[in-house]
C-alpha cells in the first residue's frame, strides 16, 4: 500500500521539493504512486504496461540532481521509445516489438530525474481523438467513466486526472495533447514545431505537424519540463530560437495587456455545443477583467481547405505507417494486422498522388502567413478547445453496416473508389466536427495550449484554447500563470479520485 496520503495535493515540482528537503523519500512516493495506479487503473485503463520494477529500482538508486528527481511519471506508448520495454503503439501486430534504444526525448526525461512507472494507452498509431484501441480496450474519463478522455494521449490524461501521477508524456499531431487535457480538466501545451527533439528515428514527425510534450495539473510543471527537454538534437532538420529566459521564470512576470481575438464559430461551419461556447464567453469576460483587450475576430483562413490539407497529410502518413509496419515485421502487412479503420485510411493514402500530398503541405505556408497577418493585430487567438464535450465510450466506433462496408473495401482494396465517390471527404469533415479547432496550430507550427477554465452542468471539463505566434511559448505561459491564479483549477478532482 502507499505511504503518502497527501500525494495528490502536490504537483510534480512540489513532490520534488519534498524529496529535496528529505521530508519524504523517492521510494515512499514511488510506492504511493504504484498503489494509486493499482487502485484506479482497473476502472480507468490508463496504464497498459506497468513498469513497477524499473521504477522501484530507479527510486532506490542515486537519482540525478535535477528538477523532477524522484517524481513518478508515465510515458505514452507511442514515439517515446524506452530501451528494452515493448512499444505496441496500440497495434496488435506490434505486441512483440521491443525498441533497443531510448529516443532522445526519453533520454532527456530520464535526465530530469523522473521515475517511470509505466506506459499509457493510445489509439492505434495515435490516429484517433478517442483512446479505444482493440488491442488494449478503451481508456475511460475519470470525470465520468462512461465518457472518453479523448485522444490520442488519452491514457496519459486519464492517469493524471485521477491522481496516478502529477504529469505524463503526450504527443500532438492534430490536438492529441490539447483534446485530452480539455476533456480531463488539465493543462496541455503543444510547443512550437521543433521545440522538443524527435530523434533518432524522426526528424519532423508528420512533416512537422506533431510535437511531443507533457500533460500536467499545474502550469509550472509544464514550463519546467519544457525548460528541461527543449532544444534540437543531433541531426535535427531545423533549430528554432531559444527563449530569453527559462519558461518557469515567465510565470512570475506580468502578462501585460494582451490583444486577444476570439471565436464562437466552427471553422467547418458545423455546430458548437452551448457549453463550449459558454467556455469561451466566460473566458473572454475573465480576460477583460484581467485588463486584456478582447474582441470577436478570426484569421482569414478557409477551415474546409485546412481540413482537406490536414487529412491529405493524415492519409499519407498512415500509408507510410503501414509500410514501416511491414519493415518492422519483416513481411508484407495485411488487413489482419491492424484495425479495419486503420487499413481503410491506409487505402485512402494510396488514392492520393505524391503531387497532391505536396500541394497539401504547401498550403501550410498559406495558413501560416494568414495567421501572421492575424497576429499583426492580435497577440492570441482564443477558441474552444473542442466543439463538443467528450463522447460516450464506443459512440464513435463504426456501426455494423459501416464495418461491413469496410470489410468489403479493405478486402478488395477499393480506396480509390471511396475517394472518388466523395465519401472520404464526408468522413473527414464529420470526424473533425467534434474537434475542428486544434489542427490549425499543428499545420502552422505555432504553440497552443488548452486551459481548464470551464466545467459543464454535467460536471465534465471543457477547456479553452489559446494560440500564440510561432516560437512564443513565453506569452502562453505568462497568460496561463495569470489565469491559474485568477481561476484556480488544481484542487478540482473527479469523484473517482476522492
Amino acid at each position: 500500500m502507499g505511504t503518502f496520503a497527501e500525494y495528490d495535493r502536490y504537483d510534480a515540482l512540489g513532490l520534488a521539493e519534498l524529496i529535496r528537503k528529505k521530508e519524504i523519500t523517492p521510494v515512499e512516493i514511488c510506492e504511493e504512486a504504484i498503489a494509486r495506479i493499482e487502485r484506479f487503473n482497473p476502472r480507468i485503463n490508463a496504464v497498459i504496461r506497468p513498469m513497477f520494477d524499473i521504477g522501484r529500482k530507479a527510486a532506490g538508486a542515486n537519482l540525478p540532481d535535477s528538477p523532477f528527481s524522484g517524481v513518478p511519471f508515465l510515458i505514452k506508448d507511442l514515439l517515446t521509445a524506452y530501451a528494452g520495454v515493448p512499444m505496441n503503439m496500440g497495434c496488435k501486430a506490434l505486441r512483440n516489438y521491443v525498441p533497443s534504444f531510448d529516443s532522445e526525448l526519453m533520454k532527456r526525461y530520464k535526465a530530469t530525474g523522473v521515475v517511470v512507472l509505466g506506459k499509457t494507452n493510445t489509439p492505434e498509431f495515435g490516429l484517433m481523438g478517442v483512446t479505444e484501441p482493440e488491442l488494449h480496450g478503451p481508456t475511460r474519463n475519470p470525470w465520468n467513466p462512461d465518457r472518453t478522455p479523448g485522444g490520442s494521449s488519452g491514457g496519459s490524461a486519464a492517469a493524471v486526472a485521477c491522481g496516478m501521477v502529477p504529469m505524463a508524456s503526450g504527443g500532438d499531431g492534430g490536438g492529441s495533447i490539447r483534446i485530452p487535457a480539455s476533456f480531463c480538466g488539465l493543462f496541455g501545451l503543444k510547443p512550437s514545431r521543433g521545440r522538443t527533439p524527435a530523434g533518432p528515428e524522426f526528424g519532423a514527425i508528420w512533416q512537422g505537424a506533431a510535437v511531443e510534450h507533457v500533460i500536467t495539473r499545474s502550469v509550472r510543471d509544464s514550463a519546467a519540463m519544457l525548460d528541461a527537454v527543449q532544444g534540437a538534437d543531433v541531426g535535427a532538420p531545423y533549430i528554432i530560437q531559444k527563449p530569453e529566459r527559462p519558461y518557469l521564470d515567465e510565470l512570475s512576470r506580468p502578462a501585460g495587456k494582451l490583444r486577444i481575438g476570439f471565436t464562437r464559430r466552427s471553422p467547418l461551419n458545423a455546430g458548437i455545443h452551448p457549453e463550449c461556447v459558454e467556455a469561451v464567453e466566460k473566458t473572454a469576460k475573465l480576460l477583460e477583467g484581467l485588463g486584456h483587450a478582447v474582441e470577436e475576430a478570426e484569421p482569414a483562413i478557409d477551415g474546409i481547405a485546412l481540413a482537406g490539407s490536414y487529412f491529405t497529410l493524415y492519409y499519407g502518413e498512415i500509408e507510410a505507417d503501414i509500410v514501416q509496419l511491414g519493415r518492422t515485421l519483416g513481411r508484407n502487412p495485411s488487413p489482419a494486422d491492424v484495425e479495419a479503420t486503420t487499413w481503410l485510411l491506409n487505402l485512402l493514402g494510396k488514392a492520393f498522388t505524391s503531387g497532391e500530398f505536396v500541394q497539401a503541405i504547401r498550403q501550410w505556408n498559406t495558413f501560416a502567413r494568414q495567421m501572421g497577418s492575424f497576429h499583426e493585430k492580435y497577440d492570441m487567438y482564443l477558441t474552444p478547445t473542442t466543439a463538443r464535450p467528450p463522447a460516450r465510450i464506443g459512440e464513435l466506433k463504426p456501426g455494423p453496416a459501416e464495418e461491413f462496408v469496410m470489410e468489403i473495401v479493405n478486402g478488395l482494396g477499393l480506396g480509390r473508389m471511396v475517394r472518388w465517390t466523395g465519401l472520404a471527404e464526408k468522413i473527414a469533415i464529420e470526424s473533425l466536427a467534434r474537434t475542428p479547432f486544434t489542427q490549425l496550430a499543428n499545420l502552422t507550427g505555432q504553440p497552443a495550449m488548452s486551459v481548464p477554465l470551464h466545467w459543464t452542468k454535467d460536471g465534465l471539463p471543457c477547456g479553452v484554447q489559446f494560440i500564440a505566434r510561432f516560437g512564443d511559448e513565453e506569452s502562453l505561459f505568462r497568460l496561463a500563470g495569470q489565469l491559474e491564479q485568477a481561476q484556480p483549477w488544481f484542487d478540482r478532482r473527479p469523484e473517482i479520485s476522492l
